[in-house]
C-alpha cells in the first residue's frame, strides 16, 4: 500500500496488514496444508492473541520465547486477585512450571533456560508452552529445532545480500529476493557436497574472484603496453 509521508512528502509503501496478522495467516495456511503439532516462534510473535489463535482456532500447541518483562500468576486464584510476579522470579533455572498469564484463559508452561555462547557470555531464555504434559528437557529440545531458521536468516542477510536490494519497483525487488534465495539453495548444496559452511565457501569464492581479477588486470595492462 502506497502512502505519502506527512513529514517528508515522499511516497512510501507499507504492508496492508500487520506482522501479527501475517503470522496468523501463515499459521492458518500451514495448518490447512501440513501436518505438525507445535508452532515455534521468537518473542516477536509471543502475544496473547497469537497464542489463543494457535490453540483455539488451529488446534495446535505452541512454544514461544517470551521477554523477561512479562508477569505471571502461580494459580487461577492469584490471577483473579491480581497477584502477579515477574517471570524472572517465577521459575528457577533448568525447570518448567505451570503459570497463568493475564491475557489468557488457560495455563501455560514457563521454562527458564540459561546458556553460554562461545565467548562465555551468559544468556537467559524464557519459553512459553501450551502443552502442559511436556518436561523441561522436552520443551527446550523441541524449541531448539527452530534454530535452523535463524541460521537461514543470517546467511541470506550476510552472504546473498537479501536486504541490500538497490531496486525501487515491486517487480525488481521480487526478482532480487528470488535470486538471493536461489543463491542460498546453491550454496546449501555446495555445503553438503564440500563439507564446509557457507561463510567458508563465500570466503574461498571471494579469494578466487580477487585472484582472477588481479590476473585479468595485469593481462590488460601488458596488452596495452605491447599494442
Amino acid at each position: 500500500m502506497e502512502y505519502v509521508d506527512s513529514r517528508t512528502g515522499r511516497h512510501k509503501r507499507k504492508s496492508s496488514i500487520g506482522k501479527q496478522a501475517h503470522f496468523r495467516d501463515l499459521v492458518k495456511h500451514s495448518c490447512d496444508n501440513l501436518r505438525f503439532r507445535y508452532v515455534l516462534s521468537d518473542s516477536w510473535f509471543a502475544c496473547a492473541e497469537n497464542m489463543q489463535f494457535i490453540t483455539e482456532q488451529c488446534g495446535r500447541d505452541f512454544i514461544m520465547a517470551m521477554k523477561e518483562n512479562r508477569k505471571v500468576a502461580f494459580s487461577k486464584a492469584d490471577k483473579a486477585a491480581g497477584k502477579y510476579i515477574s517471570i524472572k522470579n517465577a521459575v528457577p533455572e533448568g525447570c518448567a512450571r505451570s503459570v497463568w498469564v493475564e491475557q489468557l484463559d488457560f495455563p501455560i508452561l514457563i521454562a527458564r533456560q540459561v546458556f553460554k555462547d562461545g565467548d562465555g557470555v551468559t544468556g537467559t531464555l524464557y519459553l512459553a508452552c501450551s502443552d502442559l504434559s511436556l518436561l523441561y528437557d522436552e520443551v527446550t529440545a523441541i524449541y531448539k529445532r527452530r534454530w535452523k531458521v535463524e541460521e537461514y536468516h543470517k546467511f541470506i542477510k550476510s552472504n546473498t545480500a537479501f536486504p541490500k536490494s538497490p531496486t525501487r519497483r515491486m517487480t525488481t525487488q521480487k526478482s532480487h529476493f528470488i535470486a538471493s534465495i536461489m543463491a542460498y539453495v546453491k550454496m546449501e548444496r555446495l555445503k553438503i557436497r564440500c563439507g564446509s559452511n557457507h561463510f567458508a565457501l563465500k570466503s574461498k569464492m571471494m579469494v578466487n574472484a580477487t585472484k582472477i581479477a588481479w590476473i585479468t588486470m595485469h593481462q590488460l595492462a601488458n596488452h596495452k603496453l605491447t599494442a
